[in-house]
């Protein structure tokens, strides 16, 4: 299960949530943080987003933490999946 869906199962919900996911590979600093912030506007309580690069992961995480959200982040072969909870 994902992540998301494992949150849901510890608070004894079970209604699964969508999580949007942002592709953001191959892009430097600021542009994975602009698409976040984009996809953020939208209101969703949960985010993934793909990068390949360290200073996209510090960033984007920081931003989330900022806007209120719990950051997860796993890698794998040089790329990072950053999970994105409210």
């Amino acid at each position: 299960p994902s992540p998301a869906w494992e949150l849901l199962e510890r608070s004894g919900s079970k209604e699964e949530i969508s999580m949007k996911i942002i592709d953001a590979r191959g892009l430097s600093c600021p542009e994975p943080v602009i698409l976040l912030r984009q996809e953020m506007a939208s209101g969703e309580h949960a985010y993934q987003i793909l990068v390949d690069n360290h200073a996209s992961k510090e960033n984007t995480a920081r931003y989330a933490e900022h806007q209120g959200y719990h950051v997860q982040v796993e890698e794998q072969d040089g790329e990072y999946t950053l999970t994105f909870t409210k």
